[in-house]
């Protein structure tokens, strides 16, 4: 029988609420919900959430034995990149697969909180609970919900920007700041594992990697935006 605790479910909202203010994936949550049906974010964000602290709760420390916590978190960092590159995607090519689309954002969304959450203060502070109070299900309900207020005021708070910054500028400034995070974190990683200048070549290589990809979604774009109001319907 399952027994669910309610000091452990509220230490775990409690510290993951805290966490998540200003986190990155706070962030992500904005930036897709200023581009997607704000309701099918949170419902990718509650699969994404729910299947990573699942996953680290039940074999949290099989995983990072066999997988290292830092792999983890470069791998994390690279798919930022990526992830912030994916924004700049075509929006026609976009229109003229709405149908797949509606399954592939909340696919996507839902993938890319998985993966970002791997090797972040709230998925070892949420590890760390559930060790402490040797109740998995009660830590994990208060996290998962926790995780869910947080990015739920990120989704908010991208709803409303993306009524006040064109369209086309916000989707700029999303991008560039995934990138950014994703910079960040393979610095993070590789700067305690590796010489400086070793890092510094790496990241150039990443930084210069991802202007060119920019440059060439660019180059692809056509001016058929909305200027004034962002697309949340998909």
């Amino acid at each position: 029988m399952i027994e669910l605790r309610l000091a452990a479910a509220s230490a775990a909202f409690l510290l993951v609420v805290l966490a998540e203010m200003g986190d990155k994936t706070q962030f992500v949550a904005m930036a897709f919900a200023a581009k997607h049906n704000p309701f099918k974010v949170l419902f990718a964000i509650f699969l994404g959430t729910v299947a990573n602290f699942a996953i680290v709760i039940m074999i949290g420390q099989l995983l990072t034995e066999v997988v290292p916590i830092d792999a983890i978190s470069l791998a994390a960092s690279v798919s930022f990149i990526g992830f912030g590159l994916w924004t700049l995607r075509n929006e026609k090519a976009e229109d003229e697969n709405t149908k797949i689309s509606r399954f592939g954002v909340v696919a996507t969304v839902a993938l890319a909180f998985f993966v970002a959450e791997f090797g972040d203060k709230t998925q070892l502070a949420t590890l760390s609970l559930a060790v402490q109070y040797q109740n998995s299900v009660s830590v994990l309900i208060g996290a998962t919900l926790a995780m869910l207020v947080a990015d739920g005021i990120g989704i908010i708070v991208g709803v409303i920007l993306c009524r006040r910054i064109p369209q086309r500028k916000f989707k700029w400034l999303s991008a560039v700041i995934f990138v950014l995070f994703g910079l960040v974190g393979i610095y993070e990683v590789l700067s305690v594992k590796i010489e400086i200048v070793y890092t510094a070549l790496i990241l150039a290589v990443f930084a210069a990697f991802s202007v060119s990809a920019m440059y060439a979604l660019f180059k692809k774009q056509t001016p058929i935006e909305d200027p004034k109001v962002c697309k949340t319907n998909s």
